[in-house]
């Protein structure tokens, strides 16, 4: 895949462009194809010049890092100081924070340059970004297909270069799903690697913010600016991860162990399958230990993010009521009236089916059979992958049992869609790093995903193994052309 970050900072450095001609260069072409994609929500193309002319003041000081002047985006529920930041729910019309999330701040403080707001489900709840209140975004690869959710848009900007990175937000795979459907590197981090501070939360527990972009560097050179500990985040870790970015290539991939559970397989095509495996068979190639393990405990890890997700997301969203934010019913005759009328109107239908869910779970009678006991299966869930990652450093999966789904699939039920994610929550459930790349296009020519996954904060080891595949590796997704290429 195509390294953008360090040879546009090099470009910055060398004055062969500044930020505000980058930047307008980006303003350019989202103005010009961001109607065939709806990647973004909401632009801040005012803030992002200014963003830029103190940039290249940076710039011209020596001052900054490899982020400085360069344009990026956030998903629509990662809060940025007086912009929309509004979940892509009409709970939230016209919502603008009054502060900065943490990531965000990071960025600003290095120089970034925020071009908007990307699209994606419904308080990210979903898994085509169909749910969002504005429309789907739509894949570039194949308009007539999703992005993948919850973080569709960003992938989207990504994809078509109508951005060089992105943040999104990943509860259940919602970075790593769309990177795989968009054929792009998406970073999940262990949890508490990266602040929550400003991300609007769905699942406490399992949310964490994540990196879309072009390649494995690209991806490295984002998070070691946003990753660390942060007073405002009681969850976050202090954990030295060095400079990732710097160290990508000192993987000697010989003796490495590589783990393969067989219960990541079942159920996904011959022709994925056949696409990981010959993937696997490069490291293996090259010297890596494949080790065949089984872990039954994966055929537990959807219930339990699911009940876990929804109980949480029930808690959550319990604030949306009309009174201090957001929409509000024109006529109501008392207050219950109107809380009722607002979440009624405002929350979309996959939103009030998870907070049902959520509000059924924690219920008198019901807490113990259903919300305590997915606990206790999650602390077997941890245990299991804390045994497996003894034995080896990484394990590899398939990012999605599947590519792309047609928009408006036909044959996709809740309970189908809910599937779909059944590679990528018991990463989530146990707290764990992942990362996916492409590795090859289907027969109907869409990517197929590849994850990589770690024990946690072994963001280093995942990393350098998703790099040396993509260095070495032999794949026939092409680069995107279209927005901006330099």
């Amino acid at each position: 895949m195509r390294e953008l970050i360090s040879p546009m900072a090099q470009m910055l450095k060398s004055r062969e462009i500044s930020s505000v001609e980058l930047t307008e260069k980006y303003i350019s072409a989202i103005e010009q194809d961001n109607k065939k994609y709806n990647a973004y929500v909401s632009t801040t193309f005012e803030k992002a010049i200014e963003n830029a002319k103190n940039a290249d003041d940076m710039l011209s000081r020596g001052e900054g890092n490899l982020l400085t002047g360069i344009p990026m985006t956030l998903k629509d529920n990662i809060c940025s100081d007086g912009d929309l930041t509004t979940c892509a729910s009409k709970i939230l019309t016209g919502f603008r924070p009054y502060y900065d999330s943490t990531v965000w701040s990071k960025l600003k403080a290095q120089g970034a340059v925020m071009l908007g707001k990307t699209n994606m489900d419904e308080f990210a709840m979903g898994s085509t970004s169909e749910t969002s209140y504005y429309g789907a975004p739509l894949n570039p690869r194949n308009v007539e297909h999703v992005t993948g959710g919850s973080s569709g848009g960003g992938a989207a900007a990504v994809c078509a270069n109508l951005a060089p990175y992105a943040l999104g937000s990943d509860t259940g795979g919602s970075v790593r799903q769309p990177a795989s459907f968009c054929g792009i590197v998406g970073l999940k981090p262990t949890y508490g690697a990266v602040s929550r501070y400003g991300l609007i939360a769905y699942g406490s527990s399992l949310d964490q913010i994540g990196v879309l972009a072009n390649s494995v560097k690209d991806s490295a050179i984002v998070f070691d600016t946003i990753s660390g500990v942060d007073e405002n985040d009681q969850t976050s870790v202090d954990f030295d991860f060095g400079s990732i970015a710097d160290s990508l290539d000192e993987m000697d991939v010989k003796g490495l162990k590589i783990g393969i559970a067989k219960e990541y397989f079942e159920g996904i095509n011959d022709e994925m399958k056949s696409a990981i495996l010959d993937a696997v068979k490069l490291f293996e190639d090259n010297g890596a230990e494949i080790i065949d393990i089984s872990l039954p405990v994966l055929k537990q890890a959807l219930p339990v993010y699911y009940i876990i997700a929804c109980a949480e997301a029930s808690s959550n969203l319990g604030r949306y009521d009309g009174i201090r934010y957001g929409y509000r019913p024109e006529s109501f005759n008392d207050v219950e009236e109107m809380i009722l009328k607002t979440r009624t109107e405002g929350f979309g239908d996959e939103v009030k089916r998870r907070i049902m869910l959520g509000t059924y779970v924690l219920s008198s009678g019901y807490y113990d059979a259903y919300y305590k006991k997915a606990c206790l299966l999650r602390e077997n869930l941890i245990a299991d992958f804390d045994e497996i990652f003894n034995t080896c450093d990484v394990l590899i999966a398939p990012t999605a049992p599947n590519t792309a789904f047609p928009l408006n699939f036909s044959g996709a039920s809740p309970v189908d869609m809910y599937l779909s994610d059944i590679a990528t929550v018991p990463i989530n459930i146990t707290g764990v790093p992942a990362i996916s790349v492409p590795v090859k296009n289907d027969s109907n020519s869409l990517p197929i995903g590849m994850q990589i996954i770690g024990k946690k904060f072994s963001e280093k080891t995942i990393m350098q193994c998703a790099y040396f595949f993509e260095k070495n590796a032999e794949t026939d997704i092409e680069e995107f052309k279209g927005g901006v290429v330099l």
